[in-house]
Formats: C-alpha cells, sequence, structure tokens
C-alpha cells in the first residue's frame, strides 16, 4: 500500500503557534490554503522556501508516530477508532519554552531536556499502535540508513519501523531542510523573537493527536482528525 499515516501534535489550526509554523514554511497542512507571509528581512522568501522543501511537504509538527503503512486488514476508520481511544486516557502536557538549536543539520524548535512527559506521551504512541503498522519493507529499512545507527537505534528500527523513539526521543518541530552554518545562524536570527513572545504570551500544549496522510510517495502530508486529549 502507498499511503502512509502518521501520528503528529500540530497546534490548533489558526492558533498562533500554528500561525508561526505554517507561515514560516508557506503551507496550510489543513487546507492546502496560503497562510500569512513570514516577516523576516534577513531572510527572503525565495531562499526560505528554497530550504524548507521537504519541511513544508510534512507540514508544522512534531513527530509522536513516524509515517508508517497499515498492516493488511487494516482500515483508516480502524487507526481513527484506536486513535481517539487512546487521546482519551492521555492528558495534555505544556512543551513551552521552545527553544530553536541544531539537531543535526536541521534547524528545529526543541523542548528543553529530558522532558519526561512528551516523551512518555510519545512512547505510549508508538507503543500502542503499533499492531496496525505494517513492518518495514527491505528498501524502507535501507532509507533509515542503518549503518549510520547504533545498536539500540538499530534495535528500535526493527522493533517500531524508526529509531528514534522510546528513550531515544526528542520532542520537536523541523524547520529547515538540511542546512550549513551560515543559514542556520540566519534562520535562527529570523525566528527567534517570534518564538520567544510566543513562550511568553501563550505557552505551548500538546494537547491533541494528530493523524497525517501521505496519499503516495512524496505527495505532501494531509491533516487528517485532531483528537483532543482527554476528550
Amino acid at each position: 500500500m502507498s499511503t502512509r499515516h502518521a501520528i503528529y501534535y500540530a497546534p490548533a489550526h489558526s492558533s498562533p503557534w500554528w500561525t508561526f509554523g505554517a507561515s514560516w514554511l508557506g503551507r496550510d497542512e489543513s487546507h492546502d490554503g496560503t497562510p500569512p507571509e513570514f516577516a523576516a528581512p534577513m531572510l527572503p522568501a525565495a531562499e526560505r522556501h528554497h530550504i524548507t522543501t521537504q519541511a513544508r511537504r510534512y507540514g508544522f509538527h512534531a513527530t509522536l508516530k513516524a509515517p508508517f503503512s497499515l498492516r493488511a486488514g487494516v482500515t483508516p476508520a480502524e487507526l481513527l477508532a484506536r486513535t481517539r481511544s487512546l487521546a482519551q486516557r492521555l492528558r495534555p502536557v505544556t512543551l513551552s519554552p521552545l527553544q530553536v538549536r541544531r539537531l543535526g543539520p536541521y534547524v528545529v524548535l526543541v523542548t528543553p531536556d529530558h522532558h519526561t512527559a512528551a516523551s512518555d506521551l510519545a512512547s505510549a504512541c508508538v507503543i500502542e499502535l503499533d499492531d496496525l503498522r505494517q513492518p518495514l519493507t527491505p528498501d524502507e529499512l535501507a532509507r533509515r540508513r542503518p549503518d549510520t545507527l547504533d545498536a539500540r537505534e538499530l534495535e528500535l528500527l526493527h522493533r517500531y519501523g524508526y529509531p528514534h523513539v522510546l528513550e531515544r526521543f526528542r520532542c520537536h518541530f523541523t524547520l529547515t531542510d538540511p542546512v550549513n552554518k551560515v543559514q542556520a545562524a540566519q534562520v535562527t536570527e529570523a525566528v527567534s523573537s517570534q518564538v520567544d513572545r510566543l513562550n511568553a504570551q501563550t505557552p505551548l500544549t500538546l494537547d491533541r493527536l494528530c493523524i497525517f496522510e501521505e496519499p503516495a510517495p512524496g505527495q505532501p502530508f494531509h491533516r487528517l482528525h485532531d483528537l483532543v486529549l482527554g476528550a
């Protein structure tokens, strides 16, 4: 099956944090509309568009369960029902203050170190929904570059289809594709004041599980369902 689903957290549509992320990436992942233009005089719009090509395809989000194909016999309706049931048992988690950092070659927003509550919530998504996931094919495993992983990451990749889960999870929102040091500094300058203001005025809370869908390989992910925690 070529369609993949993912369990992400994305801020409520049209909320201040959503507006920040959608404007930065230049994409409304729910309606494919055009969000407000991001104001960053030090980083021209064409350059920003170039360094967010892949990030834009996924939309502004934090990964809870990485993209996966549904196991044979499992329907999208079953995924929705199971995710809704899980969301009802989980409780919101405060993520702020988010920080602008480099994570490998990417610029991201990250939670403070050792954010146990966010990690525990993500682990619940990974473990409790994993029976719905189709195991990775050999080609899919190869695309995860297993030769770059340590022993524990390799174990997690084979068990859960993704290496950065459980104790290797770090809650983050990707802002760019791979960039060099100069570009990373420009991005940091462009977004830091807005991030600081949002942290102070509207601290971000992980309050929903969002089901995203990739209709076919390489196509943009679409936000299908928001399932509010504890509802």
